[in-house]
């Protein structure tokens, strides 16, 4: 009996003694009705996970309404499934962090789900994210803070380059949220969990380093510019085993800073997309290096399939393409090397940007039809630098091209604008003079095993080569 109540007495100890590794947010007031905005419970309890060195902040049994909350140190946020969190429909219930001004002149900053200046921070679960993007264009915000007698909260970005921004200058100040964003983070991870309908950006990196992000799924078709996932100025990631379906870019690397895009593999991904799946640019002021993207299933896009623009100064370089599918896609590859130069956050102006040591192989493609496609006739590849600036050198291999055609005489006699510091877009350029491959001032271009194939009669030619070695 005695040696009973002493092993009794011992569990007890070593359970009261152990660390605490999970916190739930209702027992800190949290409630999963639907309604109630649970900010300030959930933050509560993120803070408490913090405070005591972190671990795992629960979310289950419901849909939990808030607005943004902000990861700390060390903390996972768990939403099980069959689980919610909601973005609240008032825009004051929102905080922006590090708030900056995008190439289209609109600023950004606000979040449902944040992180600034942390390092190893997670969101996982296979429960649901979801920003109820619907319900943040300029009329309906209007309408909600009627409905709340409230007016709403401007957060005006303090700015000394506004003549270099984009849309002439002006910078609009109705910051519609993110669904997540990590800025200045060391060690991320994002597991399992589905996303749904931003009002903008879905999952935006910024100056991060080392992030996973595994097995997550996105749906972003609420609102304007929903981006699935943004690489911005941050390196050594890792992003596979992804469902997406955007209303603009998939998977997009950018630099809205100096800082670079580097050392960063994707993978496994099955990606359907209003814009372009696989995205470099358009803001581009830091350098894009030692990437791969290999292995994924681009389908249904109306924009690219694989777009590589450096416009505001970025050197590309080292960049390999591998072992893509893509079907019922606009324009399978476009490059362009431009010189818009835009500067953000108030960084110095880089000069022209250059692209170099580009891989693309092994890679099966279909266009869209004709009646489906903005760009008529459509064009396998589109490379084109400027006169004064070339692309350098770009390898193509193993690459199977399968185009819908119709070009006739007279798209033959095209002459493709230089609009060397316009918004760089195939559908700014128009038609080429080639139904398979149109490359303008390339310093270097190899190819080995390019196949074209016609689905009707086109009049163009396969090949059109213009001030290229």
């Amino acid at each position: 009996m005695l040696k009973k109540l002493i092993a009794v007495v011992f569990i007890t100890l070593s359970v009261s003694c152990g660390k605490q590794t999970k916190w739930n947010v209702n027992d800190y007031g949290a409630l999963a009705d639907g309604k109630t905005v649970n900010t300030k419970a959930i933050q509560n309890t993120i803070d408490a996970c913090a405070k005591a060195g972190g671990g795992t902040v629960v979310l289950e049994g419901g849909t939990f309404v808030s607005g943004t909350l902000l990861l700390k140190d060390h903390v996972t946020l768990h939403i099980k499934e069959n689980s919610t969190l909601l973005g609240s429909s008032n825009p004051n219930d929102y905080q922006s962090i590090d708030a900056f001004v995008d190439a289209t002149g609109q600023l950004r900053g606000k979040c449902l789900v944040g992180a600034i200046d942390a390092k190893n921070v997670a969101i996982t679960g296979k429960g649901t994210i979801d920003g109820q993007g619907h319900l943040f264009t300029r009329a309906k915000v209007k309408e909600t803070l009627k409905k709340l007698g409230q007016k709403e909260k401007v957060d005006e970005v303090k700015t000394n380059n506004n003549k270099a921004l984009y849309a002439g200058g002006k910078v609009g100040n109705f910051d519609r949220p993110f669904l997540l964003r990590l800025v200045r983070v060391n060690g991320v991870q994002l597991k399992d969990i589905h996303l749904r309908q931003p009002a903008a950006w879905t999952v935006h990196f910024f100056q991060c380093t080392n992030f996973l992000v595994d097995g997550i799924d996105i749906h972003s078709h609420a609102n304007k510019n929903n981006d699935a996932i943004d690489i911005d100025s941050s390196t050594h990631g890792e992003i596979k085993n992804c469902t997406i379906d955007s209303g603009d870019d998939a998977i997009c690397f950018k630099s809205t800073s100096p800082k670079p895009s580097s050392d960063v593999v994707v993978k496994k991904c099955k990606i359907k997309s209003e814009w372009g799946a696989i995205k470099f640019g358009t803001e581009s002021m830091g350098d894009f290096t030692n990437i791969t993207i290999k292995d994924c299933f681009i389908h249904d896009t109306r924009g690219g399939g694989i777009k590589i623009l450096s416009v505001d100064g970025a050197n590309i370089n080292n960049v390999c393409i591998e072992n893509i599918e893509m079907t019922n896609v606009e324009m399978p590859i476009f490059i362009r090397l431009g010189e818009r130069r835009l500067v953000y956050r108030d960084a110095k102006r880089q000069p022209v940007g250059t692209i170099n040591n580009v891989t693309i192989r092994n890679v099966k493609a279909t266009t869209r039809s004709i009646e489906n496609s903005r760009v008529n006739p459509s064009t396998g590849f589109f490379f084109t630098g400027t006169p004064n600036h070339k692309i350098g050198s770009i390898e193509l291999e193993d690459i199977q091209i399968t185009l819908s055609g119709k070009g006739t005489a007279e798209d033959a006699k095209i002459v493709v604008p230089e609009n060397e510091t316009q918004y760089p877009e195939f559908t700014k350029l128009g038609a080429t003079p080639a139904y398979g491959m149109y490359a303008r001032h390339i310093k270097q271009l190899k190819t080995k095993n390019i196949r074209f194939h016609l689905k009707a009669k086109d009049q163009r030619e396969e090949v059109v080569l213009v001030d290229v070695n």
